[in-house]
């Protein structure tokens, strides 16, 4: 009898401890891969991971509807702004009054940073990182970078989805 009990329990052990391990291994699995295929820094600080959010995104369903279509990024005017990525500049000049900078990729994505004195010019191939121009005065409500991001020709997404997820490290308590 003892003997089929301990069996039992170390059957329940082993299950327990291969749930336990799954749930690690899926706790520490990232949910989505995002456009990683190029590669993307924060436009603000460089980093390729997000920091310094001061305004999410609240992307509309239909374009012609209110929101905002990228992220606020904290930086003090005058402030380097970076090229999040390799590409080609595809405007340079301002949009109802506010100085602008895009970048379109290698992947087809567009990148947009307000308010920005550029230091570019429409054609000029930039690096991941390099700097494209100084960060202006805020505007509206707006403070700090705003940077977005659009695939194909009007669709919005979320610019941070762009950057690495971070990486989550445990480690054993004491």
């Amino acid at each position: 009898m003892k003997t089929s009990q301990h069996r039992i329990f170390v059957i329940l052990r082993s299950a327990v401890a291969t749930l336990a391990a799954a749930v690690v291994v899926a706790v520490a699995t990232p949910l989505h891969s995002g456009p990683q295929a190029a590669a993307y820094v924060n436009p603000a600080t460089g980093s390729p991971y997000a920091s310094g959010v001061i305004r999410a995104p609240d992307i509309p369903e239909r374009n012609w509807m209110p929101g905002h279509r990228g992220v606020d990024l904290a930086a003090a005017p005058g402030a380097t702004v970076r090229a999040a990525g390799e590409g080609e500049v595809a405007f340079v000049g301002t949009v109802v009054g506010v100085p602008t900078v895009s970048i379109v990729h290698p992947d087809g994505i567009r990148t947009t940073y307000q308010p920005v004195h550029a230091s570019v010019k429409k054609g000029d191939r930039v690096d991941e990182g390099s700097p494209i121009g100084t960060l202006g005065h805020p505007f509206g409500r707006n403070i700090g970078l705003q940077w977005g991001a659009l695939i194909a020709k009007d669709t919005y997404i979320n610019p941070l989805s762009l950057l690495a997820e971070p990486r989550i490290r445990l480690k054993p308590v004491d």
